[in-house]
């Protein structure tokens, strides 16, 4: 498969779980991939995944709530490659369960700097780049949160709600610049940090709340952003597309 070949893409948050799917399945569609993780460790061992299937990726240790980071970053995989062509901006945090009247400006301070400043300090800088590349795609992994409250979660509610109001600013300022920018919405997905932290009985709960009663994989999103990545949505931005098993259809 070949849907991203010679295309540079840098992945955020691709030490684990979803990011790391996206990063191995650039990697098998032709893409050359930045790793970057704020855990180093866990960002080669992705490195290394995608080596032994043949493909082509380098780490990057970042941390993506700092503006400064993002923009050496941008010029890391610039440096190393001379492009960039896509960016997965999926980094984020889901921050403790509190009511709104009980969340601490500080724990509000830490999500919302990771999930939404983050986001906006990576596209800001990935722009700036594939403006001098003369395009390129750009991907914000959002949540069904970014359309339906998650109770208990406010600054996660907030801040992947403006993800996606952010994505659409991009694209229509954009498009003429031929940068395509998208949302994807993932719905409850099973990764090793759901189930280090839910029992199968609260997975199951968490399951048959959508028509399809089974959890999502990390696959699944990343076969859906590589499609967004590539040419073959060429007349597709602005949009948020939710992947949920039909958890926000009823």
């Amino acid at each position: 498969m070949s849907l991203l070949k010679n295309k540079v893409a840098l992945v955020s948050g691709a030490g684990s779980g979803i990011g790391r799917a996206i990063a191995i399945t650039y990697a098998k569609e032709g893409a050359k991939v930045v790793v970057a993780d704020i855990n180093e460790e866990h960002a080669d061992e992705t490195v290394k995944i995608i080596k032994e299937n043949g493909g082509e990726a380098i780490t990057v240790k970042a941390d993506s709530s700092k503006a400064e980071e993002n923009k050496r970053l941008v010029e890391e995989v610039v440096s190393k490659y001379g492009r960039l062509d896509i960016a997965c901006n999926n980094a984020g945090i889901g921050g403790p369960a509190k009511p709104t009247g009980r969340y601490e400006c500080e724990e509000w301070d830490r999500v919302i700097d990771l999930n939404l400043n983050g986001v906006f300090y990576a596209c800001k800088y990935e722009i700036e780049q594939m403006e001098k590349n003369g395009g390129g795609a750009i991907i914000n992994i959002a949540s069904i949160h970014g359309q339906v409250a998650a109770p208990n979660s406010p600054a996660y509610t907030a801040s992947k709600h403006a993800v996606v109001g952010l994505t659409k600013n991009i694209a229509a300022e954009y498009a003429t610049k031929n940068i395509r920018c998208n949302a994807v919405g993932p719905g409850y997905i099973e990764t090793p940090l759901l189930s280090a932290n839910l029992s199968d009985e609260a997975k199951n709960a968490i399951a048959a709340k959508s028509p399809i009663n089974r959890l999502g994989t990390s696959q699944e999103i990343a076969d859906l952003v590589a499609f967004l990545s590539s040419d073959k949505s060429s007349f597709t931005t602005g949009s948020y597309i939710i992947a949920d098993g039909g958890y926000t259809a009823i």
